[in-house]
């Protein structure tokens, strides 16, 4: 891309922070604009509901300097349209021109029906969302988290670290329901036990009401404050209207090279799903890796020369009640589970296989698996069933020998 283009980046999080950096990087020396919604400087979101929601550390700003980058960063400008026949962005604060955009707006989180707005009723997603919960906390506030997903324990771990009463409220029979099978997931409901926390499940909400939560079987369940943690949504309304292809669960529908339907426009991290040769199907990846790896990807395919594809095996990770939860790969299309240890333990993993091969990993505190394991899955490597049951075996040398 020539010198004189300019290249706007929607969105100040990881993906988008990452995608300035690495345009700079690689060699763009051309007008390069990054626009953030809020007003704080871009920060980093894992330490939300750690070391910041228990008043730890104040923020997270990730140390860039982005004067010294040459990075025009526009805070407080968020992006309401776009108009890809013009290479026009509109904000709040007027129309922006690009010669190349790319779409890192990230994930909106979901709200509970009937409770925007409501008093005592909490998200998890931002800097502020952060700072008005460290008053409940520091309170040791009775808390109901609606949700037993990742963000549902991470802030239950903190508040029970804080002293808070915590009761879980899952509509689902186990935690992690939405991604983990029941004899993975089941297992972990006892960290919850262990933490001091009540988990309910099978339990929906039917109200929440001044000082209490409302559930559907008529329970009613005593709450300081409420923080819902039931997922997030790519956020992607704004850009209704302008041509730009989104799947059915909202995300810019991105090709191999991140390219979305549109010219000159790309999408990465939270916002953007791809298609996964290495799993055969397309994926909308919500992990912080994603939002680190993608834009070096995006960066480069700007930038021309060898297109180069977006492949990655997803990798995440979770501290929870005193554990280091890590997995790497998709296991909906394995065919065989093998654990590597005992769940009622303080470590084990378990591993998914596809026709022999490795294609995903649950490591709780077993750092040397994940590590190992995720060379594997990037080789497509067979493993041997009994070796790999064998938690004293290292991993890679349960690999299968042609």
């Amino acid at each position: 891309m020539s010198e004189q283009k300019r290249i706007v980046v929607v969105g100040a999080g990881m993906a988008g922070v990452q995608t300035a950096v690495a345009l700079r990087e690689q060699g763009f020396r051309g007008s390069l604009v990054l626009l953030g919604a809020e007003r704080h400087p871009p920060y980093d979101r894992p330490p939300l509901s750690k070391a910041v929601l228990l008043g730890k550390a104040e923020g997270s700003a990730f140390d860039v300097d982005f004067e010294a980058l040459g990075v025009d960063l526009r805070l407080g400008t968020e992006a309401v349209g776009v108009r890809p026949a013009d290479h026009e962005i509109d904000t709040v604060r007027g129309a922006v021109p690009y010669d190349a955009l790319v779409l890192a707006t990230g994930a909106h989180p979901v709200t509970l029906p009937g409770t925007v707005g409501a008093p005592g009723v909490h998200l998890l997603r931002t800097l502020d969302d952060a700072h008005r919960l460290r008053p409940v906390l520091d309170a040791q506030s009775d808390v109901v988290v609606v949700g037993a997903g990742w963000i549902g324990a991470e802030f239950t771990t903190a508040a029970r670290e804080a002293g808070c009463r915590v009761t879980v409220v899952e509509a689902a029979d186990r935690p992690l329901a939405g991604t983990m099978p029941a004899g993975i997931a089941g297992p972990m409901a006892a960290w919850y036990t262990e933490g001091g926390a009540e988990l309910l499940t099978q339990a929906r909400v039917a109200a929440v009401e001044p000082g209490a939560v409302l559930l559907a079987d008529g329970r009613r369940v005593p709450a300081g404050a409420v923080v819902v943690g039931i997922g997030a949504r790519p956020a992607t309304a704004w850009l209704e209207g302008s041509g730009i292809a989104l799947g059915p669960d909202g995300s810019v529908t991105a090709d191999a090279h991140l390219r979305t339907s549109a010219p000159d426009v790309y999408a990465v991290g939270d916002c953007a799903s791809f298609p996964s040769r290495r799993y055969g199907r397309r994926l909308l990846v919500h992990h912080w890796d994603n939002a680190l790896q993608g834009p070096r990807a995006v960066a480069a395919n700007i930038l021309g020369g060898t297109p180069l594809v977006y492949d990655p095996v997803p990798y995440f990770w979770s501290e929870q009640f005193g554990r280091f939860v890590q997995y790497i790969g998709h296991h909906a299309d394995a065919d065989s589970m093998i654990w590597r240890g005992d769940a009622a333990g303080p470590s084990w993993s378990v591993c998914w296989l596809r026709d022999g091969a490795l294609v995903a990993l649950l490591a709780v505190g077993r750092a040397r698996d994940l590590a190992q394991g995720r060379k594997l899955v990037e080789a497509g490597a067979a493993l041997d069933p009994v070796l790999a049951a064998d938690p004293s075996v290292p991993l890679k040398a349960a690999v299968r020998q042609p």
